[in-house]
């Protein structure tokens, strides 16, 4: 028996070791992130825990930057918007089409993931940089962001169409008199809902937490989120800038685990019909 249970022993014994680096590597991560939100529910960091927990900081933070908060969200829903119009006709038509001329629409789509934010970012600025009106509105980021966030969509909803015989079922429908607009408002569109919700917050999440593009296209008076974050750390102190990590993880986390529900549940719930 003993040299049984050895045996068993050795067998579980990298499953555990995987487990337990696994367990590290988390801890790695997430520590830093933990200490840095309790910083900003402490009435004084260099003091610590003894020191107390108080909300005085994120009320504000609050104060200070809610329309930063805002902004962010309405330039979320602005791109997610833009991108749902262009990104779902978009990945339908590369899914169905195989021609080089399709395959060369595809890889430049992909090249603002590719590039540096700042690239960009740049890019815009010389071409509409002299548009002054345009410039100091928040949908220059706006269009920043939907740049930077529709091969999210396109990729989804692409990955979803060739998934499933879509051909097939829409030749079905035109059997029966269904013109274009109705085979893709009652066929397509309902089949591909899982691609579709899965890029929306995709395109979302990178749009709330995006830094690096936008810090470039802002101006003091279309700070978002992130930039405001940047500036809390810069200019304020420790506390005033976790407690702005807090609010923007209160934010980014719940879509966070929204999109890992439906990514995996979705194939199952269609699997199952």
């Amino acid at each position: 028996m003993s040299g049984l249970a050895m045996k068993t022993a050795l067998q579980r014994l990298p499953v555990v070791l995987q487990a337990a680096a696994t367990l590290l590597l988390s801890l790695f991560l997430i520590v830093p992130v933990g200490m840095s939100i309790l910083a900003g529910l402490t009435r004084n960091d260099f003091v610590g825990l003894r020191s107390g927990l108080t909300l005085r900081w994120v009320v504000q933070v609050w104060g200070l930057y809610q329309d930063a908060i805002w902004l962010s969200l309405e330039v979320a829903m602005a791109t997610l918007l833009i991108t749902l119009l262009v990104g779902v006709p978009c990945g339908y038509a590369l899914s169905r089409s195989r021609g080089k001329l399709f395959r060369t629409l595809e890889s430049m789509l992909m090249l603002p993931v590719a590039m540096p934010g700042l690239a960009t970012a740049l890019g815009l600025l010389a071409v509409y940089g002299s548009l002054h009106a345009f410039r100091v509105s928040a949908w220059f980021i706006v269009v920043g962001h939907v740049i930077f966030t529709l091969p999210f969509m396109v990729r989804a909803v692409s990955a979803v169409c060739s998934s499933i015989d879509l051909r097939t079922l829409e030749e079905g429908a035109a059997s029966l008199g269904a013109g274009f607009v109705a085979r893709f408002r009652t066929v397509v569109l309902p089949n591909i809902r899982p691609g579709i919700l899965a890029g929306a917050l995709t395109v979302v999440t990178l749009s709330i937490g995006e830094f690096n593009l936008t810090w470039m296209l802002s101006t003091p008076m279309t700070k978002t989120l992130p930039v405001g974050l940047a500036d809390a750390y810069a200019s304020l102190r420790l506390e005033v800038g976790s407690a702005y990590t807090l609010i923007f993880f209160l934010m980014i986390i719940p879509l966070l685990v929204l999109m890992q529900r439906l990514g995996v549940n979705d194939p199952d719930k269609r699997a199952s019909r």
